[in-house]
């Protein structure tokens, strides 16, 4: 059995102001970085055997936070970055709605073909994300049967994660909250995940944002 504690990144400028950050490596802001220091202080009794972290900043800063109460190295995995949403990255939610309405639309259905315009990088679809993000943790847990393990992400990476282990479609709308830097607690039996805690932010002197804006539920 593997126990995972995973989190999503402190909070961001981005986050506070509804920017799509996707692949966009953008830091933590003066919250995030007090939410990292209040997160490595919970986690302090924890023992972990490994941490692992997104190679964006916002995601290996928050794990840098742990790592270096536990003086422990933050392995870094690409695959355990945000959706890419293309042309979406960098826009308002606003914005978005304006300039892709079409594409808008699908992203709030929860399309999981939809390919969002490209930008800078090639989008890609909720499918492809979903899987992705499941491989990634799980590849991460059967390397560290019978440990406890670290691993910072973003908050797509959690819906997935959820997801997974509740046996809940991609496409349904989210009912469940991902904060920022809060702890959330699954297990690895070598087949299934298995939520034990979700969203314990106890630690935090304030909740993190939501990862989505419940005005534009498909986030």
């Amino acid at each position: 059995m593997t126990d995972i504690l995973l989190i999503r990144h402190g909070e961001t400028a981005w986050n506070r102001m509804r920017r799509m950050q996707g692949h966009i490596d953008i830091g933590l802001n003066d919250e995030g970085q007090r939410q990292a220091r209040s997160l490595a202080r919970a986690l302090q009794s924890e023992c972990p055997a490994a941490i692992y972290a997104s190679d964006l900043q916002r995601a290996r800063n928050t794990a840098q936070a742990v790592a270096d109460i536990h003086q422990l190295p933050v392995h870094i995995d690409i695959a355990l970055r945000e959706r890419c949403y293309g042309a979406f990255e960098g826009l308002m939610y606003d914005e978005i709605s304006l300039q892709h309405p079409e594409a808008f639309a699908l992203w709030q259905s929860r399309d999981p073909q939809a390919r969002f315009p490209a930008g800078e990088r090639e989008a890609e679809t909720l499918e492809e994300f979903h899987q992705r993000s499941v491989d990634v943790v799980t590849r991460i847990a059967q390397q560290h049967p019978d440990q406890r393990i670290v691993i910072v992400t973003h908050g797509g990476v959690l819906d997935c994660l959820y997801r997974a282990a509740h046996d809940l479609s991609i496409t349904s709308p989210r009912d469940f909250a991902i904060l920022n830097a809060a702890i959330n607690r699954l297990q690895w039996d070598g087949h299934q995940f298995r939520v034990q805690q979700w969203a314990d932010a106890t630690h935090l002197e304030a909740d993190g944002l939501d990862e989505i804006d419940r005005s534009h539920p498909a986030a």
